[in-house]
């Protein structure tokens, strides 16, 4: 209501108030326009009214006849459409250079989200690369435990030989007997220490 003319206040001098329209149903409409007009049916369907406006104003008695003098009437109605429809394609056109203007931008937007995306992954691929160089493989680990099973074998086969060795000489040693002492322990046999 705000939009309305009150009638205390006096009209700006020199405004004129234009019918206002959408932009976008218009814009839709000029492209519906302009298709069509591009297309084969128009062609025909213009080619099928030309001819019969011709045969019609030349054909026809002279009271019937509505263009006589040589095609006026109809050159009028042709640069009315041509008129039109320059306009009409020109702003299909410009229309149609918006929207691929915002699909490129979309699409140099994906592109980098895409391109950042990408690079992500590839630092991610190299730190897992890295990670896994040193992380303990199966053939890593057999291998260790194998050696470290030899080792254990190695080290059991010496110490038996030590343990065998160290038996051998106590048996082999002499028994010292020690004289009894009434206030002392009871006799022990002493053996010498092997080193």
């Amino acid at each position: 209501m705000a939009d309305r003319r009150r009638l205390d206040q006096p009209r700006e001098p020199g405004r004129l108030k234009l019918p206002r329209f959408d932009p976008e149903a218009f814009g839709q409409w000029s492209e519906g326009i302009a298709r069509f007009m591009g297309t084969a049916k128009f062609l025909v369907y213009m080619t099928v009214f030309i001819l019969v406006w011709v045969v019609w104003n030349t054909l026809a008695p002279r009271t019937w006849q509505f263009d006589p003098y040589t095609f006026t009437f109809l050159t009028l109605i042709l640069s009315l459409q041509a008129s039109y429809a320059a306009p009409l394609i020109l702003l299909a056109q410009n229309r149609q250079a918006d929207r691929d203007r915002l699909a490129s931008e979309e699409d140099r937007r994906r592109a980098a989200a895409q391109k950042a995306d990408t690079e992500y992954l590839a630092r991610e691929i190299a730190s897992l690369r890295i990670a896994v160089g040193e992380i303990a493989t199966r053939d890593f680990l057999r291998s260790e435990l194998a050696r470290m099973s030899e080792e254990l074998d190695e080290a059991a086969v010496r110490r038996a030989k030590l343990e065998r060795k160290k038996a051998k000489k106590t048996l082999d040693e002499p028994v010292e007997e020690d004289t009894f002492n009434p206030g002392d322990d009871p006799p022990r046999r002493r053996a010498r220490s092997a080193r």
